[in-house]
């Protein structure tokens, strides 16, 4: 059996120009949140969606600083670090219903780091059932809706905050 996913927002990914420098700096420097899909921004660190989700409302969470360890960072930006994951973890269950969460960080590329020379955070909600056969059987992940709107809908928890 075939199956075709229609996904036409990934276009933009795929034929848009390539950084030659580390993406999360370049979020973070670029002033554009929006477009950037940066929730929150703090002194130290900031909120942002993950284009590359596991789930709905997958999010990562930087220093601005670019470090590539745990130990690396200051006290004050584990502190704002874990601060983001304890608003991200009740946004994401008001917004979303999440029933439970993946939190940690992947630091290294045998550890799974797909941005392993700057350290950060995932926050990755998850609900009872939430892997069926598409990653299973097909490898294949269904994101049902545009990061964008879920951007939109995330927004006004870290307004709030």
């Amino acid at each position: 059996m075939t199956v075709t996913l229609w996904a036409p927002w990934r276009m933009q990914y795929i034929a848009g120009p390539k950084s030659d420098g580390c993406i999360l700096c370049g979020k973070a420097k670029e002033g554009a949140d929006a477009k950037n899909l940066i929730l929150a921004r703090g002194s130290f660190t900031y909120v942002l969606l993950n284009i590359y989700p596991y789930n709905l409302g997958h999010l990562m969470i930087a220093p601005y600083r670019h470090v590539d360890s745990l130990g690396k960072l200051s006290p004050e930006e584990r502190s704002e670090m874990m601060l983001w994951a304890s608003t991200s973890e009740r946004a994401l269950r008001e917004a979303f219903h999440a029933e439970g969460f993946n939190i940690g960080v992947n630091i290294g590329k045998v550890a799974g780091a797909g941005i392993d020379d700057h350290v950060h955070m995932h926050v990755v909600p998850r609900w009872g059932g939430d892997t069926n056969f598409m990653p299973v059987l097909g490898e294949t992940k269904v994101i049902p809706e545009h990061l964008e709107e879920t951007y939109a809908k995330l927004l006004p928890y870290y307004r709030e905050s």
